[in-house]
Order: structure tokens, then C-alpha cells, then sequence
């Protein structure tokens, strides 16, 4: 999934983007508000952490702007202002969920995971098709009852192609999926892990089909 940090402190930026990339997500970062609703206008994120204190634009502008577009993007306000009245306000502002700095990475990381399984479950909780099960928010996989082993690039090639059934993927969708700003997928690295991906797939019931000319789609195959 592609997530988007919306925080000024360059030490915390750096700490819960190197989390979350380790659990699979590409990660984006800006460093101030108005960075933060320029990015969110032109790219579909999963998730928005925030901070509030935000330069150039504070962070409950930046929420109150995503809300009144009508975005059901789920957010997660990181802040160090405390107190029930704040709280209160920017739940009130649409925030899905609030922690008050500083605060610990195991905490963090759960409170992203039930945003996003939260979020999922409005959709469909787990995709199966084929004897293939993915939990998209829990980043597991599953060929019936037995665990798929899968690396963090290869989950996310999976799950941008889920995101779309029966509708194809192109390369650059996928490579959007998987990349952040900050890092580079060459076309082989690319061809690799759909490559990698395939072989894996093999006994799933479930194949990534090569549309010519337009990109990938994962589909179940018949009489597997």
C-alpha cells in the first residue's frame, strides 16, 4: 500500500518511514502542509500520518481541505499538542485516529495496521480468488491453508494487481505501487518480481495474465 507522511521533524520522518517500508508499504514524505495537499491531490494514497504543526500550511488545514473534497482517505493525526479538547477537535475535523507524541513504533504500527484493516473491511475484509487468499491490510497470503512466502516487493506487486480485479494494471501503475519518491524500479527489476511472482502463483489457481500493449491482470484460471 502507498502511504504518505505529512511531518517536519526529520528524525521521526526518518524512524516511522523506515518502519513502514519495512512492513512492505511505499512510502512518501513531505515536510510541510502545503507539500502534503499538493501530493494528496495528485496521487491516490492508502493512508495519511500527520502531523498538525506543520509549516506553510498546519496540519488541520491540510485535514480539513482532504474532508471537504469528500476523500474517505484514513488518517492518522501524530501530534504533540495534547489534552481532551484537542483530541476532541480534530476527531471532529475527520482525523480517524490520534497519537500523541512521543510515542512508541509498536504503537504505531498497530494503530496503522487497524486503519488499514478498518478501512478494508468496508471493501471486502480478504480477496480470494483461485485457492489464493491475500489479507491486504494484514500483508499475508495464503494457497488454501498454506502460508505464502512472499518479499515485501513481490506482496505489493500482489496486491496492486488485487486492487484492480478484472481490470488490467499497467507498468506504470505498478511500478507507482511499489516505488516512493525516493527510490528507482527498473523495468528488470520489475520483470523480476512478476517473474518471481508467476513461479509462486504456480499451484494457486490464480495467474498474472501479460495483456500486450497495456499491462498485467490477475486472474483465476480455469479448471485449476
Amino acid at each position: 500500500m502507498r502511504l504518505l507522511i505529512a511531518e517536519d521533524d526529520p528524525a521521526i520522518a526518518a524512524g516511522i518511514s523506515a518502519t513502514l517500508r519495512q512492513s512492505g508499504h511505499a512510502v512518501d514524505h513531505v515536510a510541510d502542509g502545503k507539500s502534503a495537499d499538493e501530493a494528496l491531490r495528485g496521487t491516490p494514497y492508502d493512508l495519511l500520518i500527520l502531523d498538525l504543526g506543520l509549516p506553510a500550511l498546519d496540519g488541520s488545514e491540510v485535514l480539513e481541505r482532504v474532508r471537504k473534497r469528500g476523500s474517505t482517505l484514513p488518517i492518522l493525526v501524530i501530534t504533540a499538542r495534547e489534552g481532551l479538547r484537542e483530541r476532541v477537535r480534530v476527531l471532529d475535523l475527520g482525523a480517524d485516529d490520534y497519537l500523541v507524541k512521543p510515542f512508541a513504533l509498536a504503537e504505531f504500527e498497530a494503530r496503522v495496521r487497524a486503519l488499514l484493516r478498518r478501512y478494508a473491511a468496508q471493501g471486502a475484509p480478504e480477496l480470494t480468488l483461485g485457492r489464493l487468499r491475500m489479507d491486504l491490510p494484514g500483508h499475508r497470503a495464503w494457497v488454501g491453508d498454506t502460508p505464502l512466502e512472499l518479499t515485501a516487493r513481490e506482496f505489493g506487486l500482489l496486491e496492486a494487481l488485487a486492487a484492480r480485479p478484472d481490470r488490467v494494471t499497467s507498468r506504470a501503475q505498478l511500478t507507482e505501487a511499489l516505488c516512493s519518491w525516493d527510490e528507482e524500479l527498473t523495468d528488470n527489476g520489475l520483470d523480476i518480481a512478476l517473474y518471481r511472482l508467476r513461479r509462486k502463483l504456480a499451484d494457486s489457481g490464480t495467474q498474472v495474465r501479460t495483456i500486450r500493449g497495456l499491462g498485467y491482470l490477475l486472474e483465476e484460471v480455469e479448471g485449476a
